[in-house]
């Protein structure tokens, strides 16, 4: 009688996480992707992780950490980073960026040929915003050579902005007329939905990246955005992705960081323009 209701049960997984498996966890996590998971943040790792556990069948965080520690989990880890990762976003979040390049940096820009990156582009939003103001901004702009990578650490973030399919509750903030223009209504698992348009979508390449990695692109690209990003690296972290940013702007590109990030602790060769807008 005992082992059948065990088994209904699911296996009882220890509540606790020790100090030393929250450093465990937290080296792992940095030493892939760069993020710091401070002290403070061990009931926030905790309850990310229990879903990992029980999906695992698993009974503690040692044998969680033993199992990625091992040849078999190394299919694990991308999971690991998938739960760990903060995938804030919304359209148009940050609004003035969006508006200082609209009116500022594109009217001066040649519109033959153009790059732009959202390093860290979660569920899409961020990348679909810029293509969104990149259609109002540029006459004929299907006729030109201009593309937005957006790239993310998430897999699963990266299917959602691979749908481009949003509830009522994540277009909040868009202005009414870009939602009647950029987006098609569409049921979403029953509840109002809406799809991003073709045209916007046209834009937008998106793509798996760790940016702890060598980059596979080339640029030069004429605008980056990695924004609310950087928070979550420590200062050496932040350094060396600043530099890397730099190597792949064209002259006279831009780098948007979140307003939480100004980068007056990091030595940089970029010219401050505004807060939070550097110019190379």
């Amino acid at each position: 009688m005992f082992c059948n209701t065990y088994q209904a049960m699911g296996p009882l997984v220890s509540a606790e996480l020790r100090e030393k498996e929250f450093r465990q966890i937290s080296q792992i996590v940095y030493d892939i992707c760069g993020i710091q998971l401070k002290d403070g943040k061990e009931a926030l790792v905790k309850a990310r992780l229990m879903k990992r556990i029980r999906a695992l069948n698993m009974r503690s965080f040692r044998e969680y950490i033993r199992f990625i520690n091992s040849d078999a989990g190394k299919a694990e880890i991308g999971l690991l980073i998938d739960v760990m990762t903060t995938n804030k976003t919304a359209f148009f979040r940050e609004a003035d960026h969006f508006a200082y390049l609209r009116d500022t940096i594109l009217p001066k820009m040649d519109h033959r040929r153009m790059r732009f990156w959202t390093a860290a582009c979660s569920s899409g939003e961020e990348a679909y915003s810029l293509a969104m103001v990149l259609h109002e901004s540029i006459p004929g702009i299907q006729s030109k050579d201009i593309l937005i990578l957006a790239t993310d650490i998430s897999m699963s973030m990266l299917n959602k902005a691979r749908s481009g399919v949003y509830g009522e509750d994540r277009i909040q903030g868009l202005p009414p007329a870009y939602l009647k223009k950029y987006f098609v209504p569409v049921q979403g698992e029953g509840i109002p939905a809406y799809r991003v348009a073709d045209e916007v979508k046209a834009l937008v390449r998106l793509a798996w990246l760790n940016l702890m990695d060598p980059w596979p692109m080339k640029g030069p690209f004429s605008v980056i955005f990695c924004r609310n990003v950087m928070i979550y690296f420590d200062q050496p972290t932040q350094q060396r992705l600043i530099e890397r940013f730099w190597d792949l702007l064209e002259p006279g590109g831009y780098l948007f960081v979140g307003h939480s990030e100004g980068l007056s602790a990091i030595k940089h060769r970029f010219r401050y323009v505004r807060p939070a807008v550097y110019k190379k």
